[in-house]
């Protein structure tokens, strides 16, 4: 059941040797290569090779968040990320509640195809299991969504994952349960999640950047009018949806977006 170094260099290898045994799975951790649990059975292996801190970190500075409530007659999801990775979006999150997890699944893996060419990081909104069966590069978990901990147990180290955080103490938990970043808000409240919780005051940001050492995104209710308002608070970017994908002319929109945050680096 040898590999070739080809494959061992491979970022993602299907086998045709049936499930691994638990055993087999320690003997690849070893050679850094991780088998990731999927419908019940070690059938897919990936070589452990996350993204360094900083450079989560740069993928984090204009995190584009979909919502097909805006998509105009004719357009597509891909469409419109296109134009907002055009733009300047450096990740880009599918969030699409009214989707089936098939639907999403196919949603993600069209994504996740061009988006690959482009280097720019699929994230999940929610869900595990889309996550591993698109080969997305991570999951964002809310605070009622699966804990942080059980996510990474399951997942493995090589998977991003983001969490929501409020304050201080969520946020510090996520990262001790094994968050590589967090979104933090609503900012601004939101015009497309009616239950967002607004944090405190934008200084919380400040004490939240400082108490943690993983990547932290505003989100909530940001736009042109407001972004430069976060300016100063530690943050590593900030997370939109409907400043990017309720415009007219979405690139326009993201480049504008993408100069005003990237005075924050």
């Amino acid at each position: 059941m040898a590999l070739t170094n080809e494959q061992y260099r491979t970022a993602y290898v299907f086998c045709a040797y049936g499930e691994f045994s638990q055993q087999y799975c320690e003997v690849l951790a070893d050679r850094g290569i991780e088998a990731v649990n999927v419908d019940g059975g070690y059938r897919a292996i990936r070589v452990i090779k996350k993204k360094s801190r900083e450079q989560l970190k740069k993928s984090l500075l204009l995190y584009a968040v979909t919502d097909r409530r805006w998509l105009k007659d004719g357009q597509s999801l891909k469409d419109v990320v296109k134009e907002a990775v055009d733009g300047g979006a450096t990740m880009v999150q599918l969030r699409e509640k009214s989707l089936s997890e098939e639907e999403t699944i196919e949603e993600a893996k069209e994504l996740k195809a061009f988006l690959s060419e482009k280097k720019v990081p699929l994230i999940i909104d929610n869900s595990i299991e889309v996550t591993l069966k698109s080969g997305a590069d991570g999951v964002h978990l809310g605070q009622d969504d699966c804990p942080v901990r059980k996510a990474r147990s399951r997942l493995g180290q090589s998977v991003i994952i983001g969490a929501t955080a409020h304050n201080v103490e969520e946020a510090m938990k996520a990262q001790a349960d094994g968050a590589d970043y967090l979104g933090v808000g609503a900012a601004f409240g939101s015009i497309t999640k009616s239950d967002a919780k607004p944090i405190v005051s934008l200084d919380e940001y400040k004490k939240i950047t400082r108490a943690v050492s993983i990547p932290v995104v505003a989100i909530g209710g940001i736009d042109e009018t407001n972004v430069i308002r976060l300016k100063g608070l530690g943050l590593s970017g900030a997370a939109v949806v409907s400043a990017i994908f309720s415009k007219d002319d979405i690139r326009k929109a993201t480049e504008a977006l993408k100069k005003d945050l990237d005075e924050f680096e």
